[in-house]
């Protein structure tokens, strides 16, 4: 039970519970999975407390994506970002999805998650999952969960039935990695790339498909407060694997984060 300090008034406590029951009611809009998604203002959905900063997520251990607000926030964004090197995009030339090991594996060396007995799909699911249920017998795959999707600032109750509802994006496409230079990587190190739960985050389908292997000046999330911390991310990704990004990505980039 909630209790009121400095006397509140029955009419004061009235007004509260009002204002509580408007706040969920509005946090329930999109709650059908494959609703449509909210205008491009819409607040990101980490008012719960479960989605993280990347700032305070370095190794994308963490679950989510929550919005980067503070100007001190802002200035550390831009700082991170403005140390990404530029290059122009190469060619897509020989790429290939198997070039980064077969679809969510659980052995890819060097990076958080790995061989724990859990592929990478399932890891995400739980790491950002709420309400989680899995398969009878298992404590790995799952089949039911809330997700609050950061890119389009929907709730989703997402069942396996209907699985493309929520996919698993590559924050760094692959296909944009091959032509920025990890055409050139040894196959561990694409591995690592493709699994590393730094650039993995479960999103709605439809944005996720709408993405393609876009960088952030051809597309950002549709949820404007979310897209400073997309760029964190990004840069975060770019940084750790030394990926340069094009000088049109960078400057979208520092513009998301007042830049």
């Amino acid at each position: 039970m909630m209790r009121l300090r400095g006397g509140a008034t029955p009419a004061v406590m009235t007004g509260l519970a009002a204002c509580a029951a408007m706040a969920l009611v509005a946090g329930c809009k999109g709650i059908e999975a494959g609703g449509s998604a909210p205008e491009s203002g819409a607040a990101a959905p980490a008012a719960d407390g479960h989605a993280v900063s990347p700032l305070k997520n370095p190794d994308g251990t963490k679950p989510g994506l929550a919005p980067v607000t503070s100007e001190t926030d802002e200035a550390a964004a831009r700082k991170l970002i403005e140390t990404v090197r530029t290059k122009g995009r190469g060619p897509k030339t020989g790429y290939d999805r198997d070039e980064f090991g077969y679809a969510w594996m659980d052995t890819a060396d060097g990076v958080p998650l790995a061989r724990n007995g859990c592929d990478t799909r399932n890891d995400l699911l739980k790491r950002d999952g709420r309400s989680l249920r899995f398969r009878s017998g298992s404590d790995c795959v799952v089949i039911a969960m809330t997700l609050h999707d950061p890119y389009t600032g929907t709730t989703i109750e997402w069942r396996k039935q209907k699985a493309t509802e929520v996919q698993i994006d590559h924050m760094v496409p692959l296909s944009y990695s091959w032509q920025m230079g990890s055409s050139r990587w040894s196959e561990d190190k694409r591995e690592q790339l493709a699994n590393d739960p730094l650039n993995l985050i479960p999103a709605e389908g439809r944005a996720n498909s709408s993405k393609g292997d876009s960088g952030p000046a051809s597309w950002l999330p549709p949820s404007k407060q979310i897209r400073c911390a997309y760029a964190v991310r990004f840069a975060q990704v770019a940084l750790k694997y030394a990926l340069p990004v094009t000088a049109p990505d960078r400057q979208m980039m520092l513009k998301q984060c007042g830049g």
